[in-house]
């Protein structure tokens, strides 16, 4: 299957250029802010519907610089040791899902502080809107013909340009399935119930786990990246640090069942 050669800028007037890349993450920002708001808004809820609306912000600084962050040193710290500069061109792609969660853990935990919110509950509503993000974020990297899976025979791999001649698995759509759309049907699931969503900390949990084991699966099928290749017995980096996720998910859901009865 060729790959659909889509332009990865959108619009360019001038100097100005909107790229899909961004505008995916203006999208799933968008649209998770919304969403979360709605939810604040139904029965139930622990957080005020304007502490929601007023998140949009923070949420914005802790994934583009928790993003970008990460990613310099998750992934490439020697390259942008050399290259500081390279650092701030954020269109060229280069975002770590795993800075960025850090990075919006962090801002959630400054926001709540200010606001004397209960950390945990509001860290719940946002872990039920993320999968958005990542939908659209993954949908973005396909565009760019970036992050893409290893060789393949399917029927549906992709020759990507720079990827060479041989077909190669879509990972991108596949992490836009698991961690996207499947992972939003289960939270918002799990939320709905209010044995869960009354104990602060089990969704937030949920997620660490869903994400965790969705990237693990995938990076089976995902090239890993060239610098860094196949780690300690052959996992990637992606899950290396998935692992930690899935520990730490899991922990959490059990403490925060047993803190509640």
């Amino acid at each position: 299957m060729p790959f659909p050669m889509i332009d990865p800028v959108l619009v360019e007037i001038g100097p100005v250029a909107i790229r899909w890349y961004a505008l995916a993450y203006i999208v799933g920002l968008v649209l998770g802010w919304r969403y979360m708001i709605w939810l604040a808004r139904q029965a139930g809820s622990l957080i005020k519907p304007e502490d929601a609306d007023d998140f949009l912000v923070w949420a914005v600084l802790g994934v583009i610089l928790g993003g970008r962050l990460g990613y310099v040193l998750f992934y490439k710290p020697a390259y942008y040791l050399s290259q500081p500069l390279e650092i701030l061109q954020t269109w060229h792609g280069g975002m770590s899902f795993h800075g960025g969660f850090l990075g919006v853990l962090i801002a959630t935990w400054l926001f709540c502080r200010k606001r004397d919110i209960q950390f945990w509950a509001f860290i719940d509503l946002a872990a039920v809107v993320t999968p958005i993000g990542l939908f659209f974020g993954r949908i973005a990297n396909f565009i760019n013909a970036e992050l893409w899976g290893r060789t393949t025979n399917v029927a549906w791999g992709v020759v990507f340009p720079n990827g060479g001649p041989y077909p190669r698995h879509p990972s991108q759509i596949y992490e836009a399935v698991l961690e996207g759309l499947v992972l939003l049907v289960v939270l918002h699931l799990v939320w709905r119930r209010d044995a869960w969503r009354t104990k602060p900390g089990v969704i937030s949990g949920v997620f660490l786990i869903g994400y965790g084991l969705a990237r693990t699966f995938v990076e089976f099928f995902r090239e890993p990246d060239a610098h860094l290749g196949f780690l300690i017995g052959g996992a990637t980096m992606g899950q290396l640090l998935s692992i930690p996720m899935i520990l730490v998910g899991i922990a959490l859901v059990a403490y925060a069942r047993k803190r509640a009865t």
